[in-house]
């Protein structure tokens, strides 16, 4: 049940959160990866988020260690997403899973789930 928002309310949501996701991936792989590693994945989470963090890097504090960065930067695209996004909508409170894209995620994932007869 999703309201009907203009689909550049969709389009907005759907690209900040695939950003702070590919950000919290990019430290989940640093976990068992290095920065300049040459697995695929890695090189291709550090070539698309360094841009990113680039543009915070006025903003964050000097404090942070480098692998956690991505995920200080992520935590902007949550808190806009699940506090200005609202607010410019015109409501005062969203709740969990109110974000169009993971909605989209959970709502397949219990199609794929109850379509399963065991």
């Amino acid at each position: 049940m999703s309201a009907n928002f203009h689909p550049l309310v969709y389009f907005i949501d759907y690209l900040f959160g695939v950003i702070m996701w590919t950000l919290i991936g990019r430290v989940a792989m640093n976990i068992f990866q290095k920065e300049n590693s040459e697995f695929f994945f890695m090189k291709i989470f550090v070539r698309y988020t360094n841009p990113i963090i680039k543009i915070f890097k006025p903003i964050t504090p000097a404090f942070i260690i480098a692998p956690l960065v991505p995920l200080y930067v992520a935590w902007f695209f949550y808190m806009i997403r699940f506090y200005l996004m609202p607010y410019i909508l015109g409501y005062s409170v969203m709740g969990m899973l109110s974000f169009p894209l993971e909605s989209e995620i959970s709502r397949n994932i219990y199609q794929l789930f109850n379509s399963i007869k065991f």
